[in-house]
């Protein structure tokens, strides 16, 4: 398959470029585009085998549900069979935002795009690319993240298309992504609103405006591997380098002494070693690759910047990698969430 790329100016994008990438999915074919938290790999939420083309292009499992991106609230309504008071509170002060909500769903939206679930995820996304095309396109939009399954998720075109061209039709390239962390999810099907997958909307924030907000106690351990997966990545390996990626935990100083006694050891084995820093550390790293994944003053810059560093450190072909911890104030449940699934919860403590 060739796939087309399209490039548009991510605010003020042109609306014939657009219309392209619309008729593809109008025609049940499949696109990427940017949004504020990543690049989605967007289809017809309605079309059971524009679905099923998504998770053959990614390479996901069947039961690991899709996200319906919408441009309207009345579309939430469309496609819900009941809605709770909280549906309408959460989307009058987040949408358009990085937060998907967990309602139950009607016959509008097939299983294929819920992953067999009775129940459907939704967001309204604030991107000028992203509101374009759902609009243009006339179609609510499918989309989980826009790479491979279980690789770094793409915060910009170049991470799309290394992973997926020639398997889907077009990547509209809107330049780098603003926020990249995928959405804060909230299940709203049970009787405490609930966090499935932390993001930018932190649990103060949703306590904010709907009161009493629980967290699920899987975002931070080990997902039980015999549940099913009501929010997109709850039981499978994400995120993840292609190296072995461990996070060091503890005291900065002994952080750093333990990630350079590791380093040496590793390429004394002729392993090819990746440490990840930041600003203030990163000249205390004497071996292997070292990348800055900003000042540690700046949580919204570390969650920018993670899936790209990943990346980068399968560029420079990592064997080994080597991460310090990044608990932040406001995201860093978001943060450390992505961070142990990458590193499928191998954490050294010092």
């Amino acid at each position: 398959m060739n796939t087309q790329i399209i490039k548009v100016d991510p605010e003020h994008p042109d609306i014939e470029q657009i219309r392209i990438a619309a008729k593809i999915l109008r025609e049940g074919g499949l696109v990427a585009f940017p949004t504020e938290t990543v690049y989605g790999l967007g289809g017809d939420a309605e079309d059971a085998g524009a679905s099923k083309a998504i998770y053959a292009a990614k390479g996901r499992p069947s039961d690991n549900p899709l996200i319906v991106h919408i441009c309207d609230y009345s579309q939430l309504v469309k496609i819900s069979s009941s809605l709770p008071p909280e549906a309408k509170k959460l989307s009058d002060a987040f949408w358009p935002g990085p937060m998907t909500l967990i309602v139950n769903k009607n016959d509008v939206i097939p299983h294929e795009t819920t992953g067999g679930l009775d129940t459907v995820a939704v967001r309204f996304p604030s991107h000028p690319v992203a509101n374009a095309l759902i609009r243009e396109s006339g179609c609510m939009i499918a989309a989980p993240s826009a790479n491979t399954s279980g690789r770094p998720s793409p915060t910009k075109a170049e991470h799309v298309i290394h992973d997926l061209s020639g398997k889907i039709d077009a990547i509209i390239d809107g330049g780098p992504v603003q926020i990249g962390l995928e959405s804060t999810i909230v299940d709203l099907t049970e009787d405490v609103p609930t966090i499935l997958r932390p993001g930018y909307i932190n649990k103060e924030m949703l306590e904010s405006v709907v009161g009493e907000v629980r967290i699920d106690p899987g975002i931070l351990g080990k997902e039980n591997v015999h549940v099913r997966p009501k929010a997109p990545g709850m039981r499978y390996k994400h995120y993840a380098p292609k190296g072995n990626l461990k996070i060091v935990s503890g005291d900065q100083d002994k952080v750093i002494a333990e990630i350079n006694r590791l380093a040496e050891e590793g390429e004394n084995d002729g392993k090819k070693v990746g440490i990840i820093a930041t600003e203030e550390t990163k000249r205390f790293y004497k071996r292997g690759k070292v990348i800055s994944i900003g000042d540690r003053t700046d949580e919204y810059e570390i969650a920018h910047n993670l899936f790209d560093v990943l990346r980068q450190m399968d560029e420079y072909g990592a064997e080994l990698i080597y991460s310090e911890e990044f608990s932040t104030p406001k995201i860093g449940n978001a943060i450390m969430n992505r961070l142990l699934k990458a590193a499928a919860h191998q954490v050294i403590e010092v």
